[in-house]
C-alpha cells in the first residue's frame, strides 16, 4: 500500500528451476551471472532504469523526500532480488539515500 511504483517480474526467466541455483538468492553470483546471462533480464532492467532516471528526478524536482519502488516475481528470492540489487547499486551514483528491502530474504 505504500508503493509508489510496482512493477512485476514474473515474465523474466526464473532461476528457481535450475536446481543448483534453486536454494540460492538473486545477491549470490551464481545467480546474479545467471540473471544477466539472460537478454530479457538485461532489457527489462535497461527499461526500468531508463523510465526511474526520468520520473525519480521529477519527484525530486517536486520535493519529494522518497519514493518507494516494489519489484516481484513468483518466490522472491531471485529475479526481483537481483533487479533491486542492481537499481539500488545504479542509483546510488546520484541520490543520497537509497535502501533495499526484500521482504522474503529478511
Amino acid at each position: 500500500p505504500d508503493a509508489d511504483f510496482v512493477f512485476d517480474a514474473r515474465c523474466l526467466p526464473n532461476p528457481h528451476w535450475n536446481a543448483l541455483l534453486r536454494p540460492l538468492s538473486g545477491r549470490d553470483a551464481p545467480v546474479r551471472e545467471w540473471l544477466e546471462a539472460q537478454a530479457d533480464v538485461n532489457l527489462f532492467l535497461e527499461h526500468l532504469r531508463n523510465f526511474l532516471d526520468i520520473w525519480l528526478s521529477r519527484f525530486r524536482n517536486e520535493g519529494r523526500s522518497y519514493v518507494t519502488i516494489c519489484i516481484g516475481c513468483t518466490g522472491g528470492r531471485h529475479r526481483s532480488v537481483h533487479l533491486v540489487e542492481r537499481l539500488a547499486e545504479y542509483f546510488r551514483q546520484n541520490y543520497e539515500r537509497v535502501l533495499s528491502y526484500h521482504r522474503e530474504l529478511e
